[in-house]
């Protein structure tokens, strides 16, 4: 699991606005952590709390994990780690979390996907897994926030990826863009600072707007604070997919 230690502030605070602005809209700055700014493509990356919580609006210091809106033919898809869907008990997700505030509303987590390899045995290489969330006002998630793509089978490394996600330690998200790169034939790594506890189950987007990688699987996502991991999404992950969006 991502080691739960303080971010580097002073770092989080010195990059730019500037230089936000360049890693929300393509590949650059390369491997720089900064605050993520508010926009489309942030609100369809959520924190994860109990449902109890979310309900009662208990959300500053609750979170626990992160998750993201990708599409499905019911626009009620959700894609985070594996281990973070694993003895939790009732679950709410929170797109576009900020500071003790769900802009998009909280959305209850239904039914859950794991793959087998995790279900029937924890296997760091089957650290993936999807969700089905509820409905508000006859709306799906994908309706209100929109959502990426899931893609498999594409080459790790192609493009640089902008990952998303919420550490333990603040009430905001954070976005890191760099060139990910395999660690073996079924993770994949990318190198980006301060990604500790709580940004397991963040989406590895790529220059296309897919998600080709959920943080997880070697460690249950890193170590250290400064590499992070990935299943390489393959066969396994393709298959739940489909059985994730397959009509009830």
């Amino acid at each position: 699991m991502k080691r739960n230690a303080l971010l580097g502030a002073v770092v989080l605070l010195a990059v730019t606005s500037a230089s936000e602005a360049a890693a929300d809209g393509g590949p650059g700055p390369l491997g720089v952590t900064a605050v993520a700014a508010a926009t489309a493509q942030s609100d369809r990356v959520g924190a994860l709390f109990s449902a109890d919580d979310a309900e009662a609006g208990r959300l500053t210091g609750e979170h626990f994990c992160t998750a993201s809106v990708v599409h499905s033919p019911h626009g009620d898809l959700i894609a985070t780690a594996a281990h973070c869907l694993t003895g939790s008990g009732e679950l709410a997700f929170v797109p576009g979390y900020r500071d003790g505030k769900a802009p998009h509303g909280s959305w209850r987590v239904g039914r859950v996907f794991l793959p087998d390899g995790w279900a029937k045995g924890q296997d760091e290489d089957s650290d993936v897994a999807f969700a089905l969330v509820d409905e508000r006002d006859g709306k799906g998630v994908e309706d209100v926030v929109g959502a990426n793509r899931f893609a498999t089978r594409t080459t790790t490394g192609a493009t640089a990826v902008t990952v998303t996600g919420y550490p333990d330690a603040l009430e905001v998200p954070i976005r890191c863009t760099n060139r990910p790169t395999a660690h073996t034939a079924t993770q994949q790594r990318v190198e980006c600072p301060d990604f500790t506890g709580g940004t397991s189950g963040s989406p590895w987007v790529n220059g296309y707007g897919e998600v080709v990688g959920v943080l997880g699987g070697h460690e249950q996502g890193g170590a250290t604070a400064d590499i992070s991991y990935s299943v390489v999404l393959g066969p396994e992950a393709a298959e739940l997919y489909r059985d994730a969006t397959a009509d009830p």
